[in-house]
């Protein structure tokens, strides 16, 4: 069945931004894509294909080879082409996906680059005086940007975990708080809070439930997405947090990312001597996930890499 790929192309981005994918995910899938839109144009094969034979899929291997030095980035290209592909398998256009037997080199990790601990310190105090000298909605919403702030360096969690958590995610034990990520495709694992986030949750708890009573709005979710007006909804989607470092960094004059401020924690972990197996099932990553690089950034540049709870300054 021939049919138009373009087309095609833009229902599977729609599909991503409707999964709650971030819009810069959205934006990187559409680039991928349309460089294999290029290599097709440069092959002078028009836009409308019937099939995709593995001799093409070796031209396409050799195309990202020449075109990027980059083993990472044609890894990605081949990782968007081939979700594409399954998701035209879906759509009964394709028989199977001629993308999975296509090698590509293993994937090299970037060294990390952590925020640096006095500008976490900056940044939670700058939120916490949005909190101190705003009202209203503005109060809640700064009080949610803190919470947020420790749900990443306190926890580590990523983006993509916060976004669903609901307040039953924040379980109490003896110390304090831990929260619970249940992920779709492992087993749930909790991670524990620092002290500090105990008063700054019980204020935004009592906060944001009362003006959810005020307004009559029922939500479950512990953070939210809101305008100036209104609370639009609950759940906060990877945009949503993108769009708060975005103003952060802003205002603190910072490179910090959500990412950074993860590499961040870890690096705090290791300075408490956490177990390397305890840290790794905190990430939600495969016991054999590497911990080497953090490992090698620590011994390389110690005086640069101490990090701490913020309760402890």
């Amino acid at each position: 069945m021939e049919f138009n790929l373009i087309d095609k192309q833009q229902e599977f981005l729609k599909i991503l931004e409707k999964q709650g994918k971030s819009f810069n995910t959205v934006k990187n899938y559409k680039a991928d894509l349309q460089c294999f839109n290029g290599f097709l144009i440069d092959k002078q094969q028009h836009l409308k294909i019937k099939a995709f034979t593995s001799a093409q899929v070796q031209e396409y291997s050799q195309f990202l080879d020449k075109k990027y030095a980059s083993s990472n980035s044609v890894r990605r290209r081949v990782q968007a082409l081939r979700l594409f592909f399954d998701y035209l398998i879906t759509q009964n256009l394709f028989p199977d996906n001629p993308l999975k037997k296509m090698a590509v080199s293993p994937k090299i990790l970037d060294t990390p680059d952590p925020t640096p601990f006095p500008e976490i310190i900056k940044s939670y105090q700058f939120l916490k005086k949005k909190v101190e000298t705003s009202e209203g909605l503005s109060q809640i919403v700064s009080a949610r940007n803190v919470i947020i702030f420790h749900l990443i360096y306190g926890a580590g969690l990523k983006v993509s975990d916060m976004a669903k958590l609901h307040f039953a995610s924040i379980l109490k034990d003896n110390k304090g708080f831990r929260v619970l990520v249940d992920h779709p495709k492992r087993d749930p694992y909790s991670v524990p809070l620092p002290l500090i986030f105990n008063t700054d949750f019980q204020f935004y708890r009592s906060l944001y439930l009362q003006f959810l009573k005020k307004e009559e709005l029922e939500i479950e979710e512990l953070l939210f997405n809101a305008n100036p007006y209104k609370i639009l909804a609950g759940g906060l989607s990877p945009r949503g947090t993108e769009l708060f470092f975005e103003d952060l960094r802003k205002n603190i004059k910072s490179d910090m990312t959500a990412k950074s401020l993860r590499q961040s924690c870890i690096f705090k972990w290791l300075n408490q001597n956490i177990n390397h197996s305890t840290i790794k099932e905190w990430l939600g990553v495969t016991p054999s996930y590497s911990l080497e690089l953090y490992l090698d950034e620590l011994k390389r540049a110690p005086s640069e890499k101490v990090f701490k709870d913020l309760e402890q300054e």
